[in-house]
């Protein structure tokens, strides 16, 4: 079981294009199995400094895209996977994971519910793991820490965890 966050820069014309700029993945206690800067196989067009913490230097260590999805895929497979919004790092990975072994947490009404929220919402993580964690992230100008995303995104699965894995035992066919 482990959680992804990923941080993507804008490629193509006007930096339109999402494309895979940093990726990480923490165990079950948020240890990081993966965290590397990758370098998107068209030319960065916007950095998305404010939202990614991307920055040009970073590109410099970068891994190119086709390293990076080998070895982050090593790392996926046959793993549950959880993710907030998961769908768009699967997107940048140009990836699909299984269902069954995919968790959502922007798609959890339990986690809404907990939190407050109305259940048929997505609640950014930041809200989500300031109501239910009491933890501030995503803060300051530097843009996000896909580390600390992704453990913050383990930590809420971890709210629900039981109560989660009994519903989808008994409703296979559901998310």
């Amino acid at each position: 079981m482990v959680a992804i966050d990923c941080e993507m820069v804008g490629t193509g014309p006007g930096g339109r294009t999402s494309a895979l700029a940093r990726c990480s993945i923490v165990g079950y206690h948020g240890d990081v199995m993966y965290d590397r800067y990758v370098r998107p196989p068209a030319p960065v067009v916007d950095y998305r400094t404010r939202w990614s913490g991307i920055r040009p230097h970073h590109m410099d260590s970068a891994v190119p895209f086709l390293t990076a999805q080998r070895e982050i895929l090593r790392i996926l497979s046959g793993k549950v996977v959880i993710g907030h919004s998961i769908h768009n790092d699967f997107k940048a990975l140009k990836y699909f994971h299984p269902k069954a072994l995919t968790r959502d947490t922007s798609k959890i009404p339990l986690l809404n519910r907990k939190g407050g929220f109305p259940e048929n919402v997505a609640i950014s993580l930041k809200r989500l793991t300031k109501a239910l964690l009491h933890q501030d992230i995503q803060v300051g100008s530097s843009g996000h820490s896909s580390v600390e995303d992704a453990r913050a995104t383990m930590e809420l699965y971890k709210v629900v965890e039981t109560e989660w894995e009994q519903h989808l035992m008994q409703n296979p066919q559901q998310e």
